[in-house]
Order: C-alpha cells, then sequence, then structure tokens
C-alpha cells in the first residue's frame, strides 16, 4: 500500500513541475501558440496522482493490491504513463520550436492505449476481490 502512496505522491510532484514548467517555457519562449504542453499538467495528475489515489482506496477497501497480477498490472499501467507524458513533452517542446514530428501522436496514443487496458485490468482485478 505505500508503494500506492508513494507513486501517487510522485505523479503528484511531476504535475506541478509539469503546470510550473508549461507556464515557464512558454513565457521564456515568448511562445503564445496552441501546444500539448498546456494538457500535460491535467494528464499527469488525473491519470497519475488522483489515479493511484483511488487504487490506494480500492487497496484499502477490497485489499486489490494483494491479487495475483497487481505487480504486473502497475508495471504495465506506469508504463503507459510514462509513454504518454513522455511522448506529450516531446512534441509540445518541439511545438515551442516550431516544429513537429507526425509520429509522436501514435506514440502518445499507444500509450492512452496501455492506459485503456490498464483500466479495464485493474476492474478485472477488483471484481475478483469483490467476490
Amino acid at each position: 500500500m505505500k508503494k500506492l502512496y508513494y507513486t501517487a505522491f510522485i505523479y503528484a510532484v511531476l504535475g506541478l513541475i509539469a503546470g510550473i514548467f508549461y507556464r515557464e517555457i512558454t513565457k521564456y519562449s515568448d511562445f503564445t501558440g496552441s501546444t500539448v504542453l498546456v494538457a500535460l499538467h491535467t494528464h499527469i495528475f488525473m491519470l497519475g496522482f488522483f489515479f493511484f489515489l483511488i487504487v490506494l482506496i480500492l487497496g484499502k477497501l477490497f485489499q486489490v493490491h494483494e491479487t495475483k497480477s497487481f505487480s504486473a498490472w502497475y508495471i504495465v499501467y506506469n508504463i503507459g504513463i510514462i509513454i504518454t507524458i513522455g511522448a506529450m513533452t516531446t512534441r509540445g517542446m518541439l511545438q515551442i520550436n516550431g516544429q513537429d514530428i507526425s509520429f509522436l501522436p501514435h506514440i502518445a496514443g499507444l500509450g492512452h492505449a496501455i492506459l485503456g487496458i490498464g483500466f479495464i485490468w485493474l476492474l478485472i482485478l477488483l471484481g475478483k476481490r469483490i467476490k
């Protein structure tokens, strides 16, 4: 359970840093256009911080963290977040510099797909604990 708390804590810090980073890098670069960095802060908070707080509560109420494949789920879900925020950060920085790479949205989409698998997987793990 402490692992879930620390994971939520780390994502909270990363979410705060992402918000500050977006504000400061666009101000420093005199950038006024549109960039995906604006959504990075929210993605990290919702998919990382708040989501792991919910999983922590589910662990307390239903011991979902004691299921057989929970450790594998934890790794897969975090890989999905890392792919998503990595692609978003890279694309946002390129947009600020007036560039873009066409395949980066597909990589972010892959990260989101992995997160979707993680959501379903967690619901299956929860279902096993509720029975």
